[in-house]
């Protein structure tokens, strides 16, 4: 079964993902915001995806991707932003191909661009 890490501060957002998710066979750990998730990065080495919103208390979702591609750089990654214009991603994650998902998304749509990243090598 394939595993995800949904990082978003938003509480009824990341509990909707998450159910969704679930609905399709996909096991999420999710965080409240980034501290939390690079901790689940460290004690769970089954998961496939971070799955994380970019705007984030304590710890924005950049500065997340960063330290988990440093701890684990096989993982995916698929940001969720209401921001995208304004916030850039770092020079450090524009060599890599990272997709980024603008709120408001069609669930659905989410939920099949995850299981499609899931599927792949």
């Amino acid at each position: 079964m394939s595993q995800v890490i949904l990082a978003e501060d938003e509480t009824q957002l990341r509990g909707l993902i998450a159910a969704m998710l679930t609905a399709r066979g996909v096991t999420v750990s999710e965080a409240a915001d980034g501290v939390e998730a690079l901790q689940l990065v460290k004690d769970q080495p089954g998961a496939a995806l971070l799955l994380s919103d970019i705007v984030m208390p304590n710890m924005d979702g950049y500065e997340l991707v960063e330290a988990s591609l440093k701890l684990r750089p096989e993982l995916k990654v698929l940001m969720m932003t209401a921001y995208a214009a304004d916030r850039p991603p770092p020079s450090a994650l524009r060599a890599r191909e990272i997709r980024t998902l603008v709120k408001p998304f069609d669930p659905d749509r989410m939920c099949d661009l995850v299981v499609d990243m899931l599927s792949r090598p």
